[in-house]
């Protein structure tokens, strides 16, 4: 049996938000060294402050600053940091409940060891040297054993206050495509493409799952289909991706290839993004030492019935 392939994958991209005034004024006031909670009517104060209480869903907008230093109320240890986390050493996940506050925070603390962490220490609050408004401008926290420290008594009301963020998202995992999509792809490489039968309701899957999705059975017939095929359905794209060098506007298309009833992913090229429509016939495009298709193109063909490729929308 051939080797099963496997690579790592990358998702990424970047998350934009606007704040309000709650969360507005928490993270400016982070820039400004001051920590903000919010205050629930029977006298509770939240931190993080949230835009709605969770017990009764009132809103609540009444900034109270508490104090830097606090209490690790429970904790993790993290023996292999990760790209992007707030520290490069192994550090300890921690819920800190601040002096003043009813609820933890969650952040980063900074210790030698996990023999050096326990439930109940103190800490404070290690600030980033450039802050910007960010849940990063607390850099991580430090073991402390002073005294409780004082709110600085800075008003809410902040000069140029932070109105939005961008998080960037990211997933690294590794993906096996399994046997089925293995010998798809190494088909691919040879300019063919290779789907499987089942053997119940007799259709083609291309890409192949390994198991029918109607019937619950698995397939093992191979079957080769194409190349060309007919877009059955498409959209257009108007947003530049990352590290993708195509210009926009460009059409991703479902093509319901020769012989298949599935339609599988692809860009289409050779034609003005405004002429692309349902029923286009279309063929691969190889670039050399490709192992996919780079994009799809009309054949001259012309346009397939609907009725044809009705079931594969």
């Amino acid at each position: 049996m051939p080797e099963v392939l496997k690579a790592p994958l990358v998702v990424e991209f970047p998350f934009t938000r606007s704040l309000g005034p709650v969360q507005s004024a928490f993270l400016t006031g982070l820039r400004e060294r001051v920590v903000l909670g919010v205050r629930t009517r029977d006298g509770r104060t939240l931190v993080p402050p949230v835009e709605y209480d969770p017990v009764t869903a009132e809103e609540i907008r009444d900034l109270v600053e508490v104090a830097p230093t606090g209490t690790v109320t429970t904790w993790a240890w993290n023996h292999e940091p990760r790209r992007g986390q707030p520290l490069s050493s192994p550090f300890a996940w921690v819920l800190v409940r601040l002096d003043g506050a009813d609820t933890a925070l969650l952040h980063a603390l900074d210790a030698p060891g996990p023999d050096a962490v326990r439930t109940g220490m103190r800490v404070r609050v290690r600030w980033a040297e450039g802050r910007v408004g960010a849940i990063t401008d607390i850099a991580c926290f430090e073991p402390y054993d002073g005294a409780p420290a004082q709110p600085t008594g800075h008003s809410s009301q902040f000069e140029d206050p932070v109105t939005g963020i961008v998080a960037p998202a990211r997933l690294d995992y590794t993906y096996s495509p399994g046997r089925a999509q293995t010998a798809y792809i190494n088909a691919l490489a040879d300019h063919r493409a290779v789907g499987e039968r089942c053997p119940s309701c007799r259709k083609v899957y291309v890409p192949p799952r390994g198991a029918c999705p109607t019937c619950g059975v698995a397939t093992s017939e191979q079957v080769e289909v194409g190349p060309a095929g007919t877009v059955t359905t498409f959209c257009i794209v108007n947003i530049k991706a990352k590290n993708l060098d195509i210009e926009v506007p460009y059409v991703y298309a479902h093509i319901a290839l020769d012989g298949a009833d599935l339609a599988l992913h692809g860009r289409i090229g050779g034609i003005p993004y405004d002429q692309v429509r349902m029923g286009l016939r279309v063929e691969p495009v190889w670039t050399e030492g490709g192992r996919y298709p780079d994009h799809y193109r009309p054949t001259g063909e012309p346009d397939a019935d609907y009725e044809i490729y009705k079931e594969l929308l």
